[in-house]
């Protein structure tokens, strides 16, 4: 009886695990390219000037409520 469940178990994760190498196989899904648009003379489009970058925020440390330690400490 132990060997017939030990038989189905084995039998039952080699299948699964046949089934999740075949599906993964190395690729990823692919990314959707922008579309370039074009104009009716066929030529593309100039981009619109860049804008002047600001420089980067600093970040600024936020106090965390007793609420949120409450739920951080319950997990």
């Amino acid at each position: 009886m132990a060997d017939l469940i030990k038989e189905l178990v084995t039998g039952v994760v080699e299948n699964v695990m046949r089934e999740l190498l075949k599906k993964s196989h190395g690729r990823t899904t692919p990314k959707r390219k922008k579309r370039q648009t074009r104009s009716a003379t066929g030529s593309a489009v100039p981009s619109r000037p860049a804008k002047k970058k600001t420089p980067a925020r600093k970040q600024v440390s936020r106090r965390r409520t007793a609420a949120a330690r409450s739920r951080q400490r319950a997990r």
